[in-house]
């Protein structure tokens, strides 16, 4: 079973410096039919203005993924990392027992888009900790590269759930292919151009849930980046 979130379909706010769309319910936005899908709490497309963000907050008990689309985004915390995460680049921040942070974008001219992910971590009180990497295009030219997981297989960021992380760029008309193990599920998010999700169409930002399906095929129709979630 393949259940679409539509983009035009998620929460949207426009506070002038921010641009955000929530697949999920977050902050002002509030949907009892799209709270998480499985321990997946949080999907946010976000477009921050030049020389605007997010002050200092906090967070805890949540598994953070940050993935910059274009420009750059400055990230300073209670742990004491101060980084800057361009594009191309992932970001992951273990909440655990309590961090504060904030989110800047440096530059002067050009915005930043981004996509924030939270993850239900698998259990609370866990250390914080943090992680920054860049996967290599020519490892996701046509196949999942795996980004993120829960024993940092393969150099992977490493999560503190049952999930696993990949990032594909498809080139129009070719395919990739994942075959979810027994009782598991599934998460895609386009995060540019179109692809085909077995027989589902899917655009820009679409998202779709999948479950009770073992054999993923994924089709672009034109060049496409996507994110694939394998959750328990």
């Amino acid at each position: 079973m393949i259940r679409v979130r539509k983009a035009e379909e998620r929460g949207h706010a426009d506070h002038g410096w921010l641009d955000t769309y929530h697949t999920f319910s977050f902050a002002g936005y509030q949907d009892p039919e799209h709270v998480h899908f499985r321990t997946l709490r949080v999907m946010n497309e976000d477009v921050v203005q030049p020389g605007q963000g997010f002050g200092t907050h906090p967070h805890r008990d949540m598994e953070i993924v940050t993935y910059v689309l274009e420009g750059a985004l400055e990230h300073k915390d209670s742990m004491g990392n101060g980084e800057v995460l361009r594009a191309g680049e992932f970001q992951r921040m273990s909440a655990g027992t309590g961090i504060t942070h904030s989110e800047f974008n440096p530059s002067a001219t050009e915005p930043v888009h981004l996509y924030q992910i939270w993850l239900f971590p698998e259990s609370k009180g866990i250390e914080p900790s943090y992680e920054q990497k860049q996967f290599p295009v020519s490892e996701q030219q046509n196949q999942l590269r795996l980004v993120a997981s829960p024993e940092a297989e393969a150099g992977s960021l490493r999560i503190h759930q049952d999930a696993r992380v990949y990032l594909s760029q498809i080139e129009a008309e070719q395919t990739v292919t994942y075959a979810l193990a027994e009782g598991r599920h599934a998460w895609l998010q386009v995060l540019r151009g179109s692809v085909v999700l077995n027989d589902v169409a899917l655009d820009v930002s679409d998202g779709a849930a999948v479950s009770d399906t073992r054999n993923l095929k994924i089709q672009a129709t034109d060049d496409a980046e996507i994110m694939l979630f394998d959750l328990n």
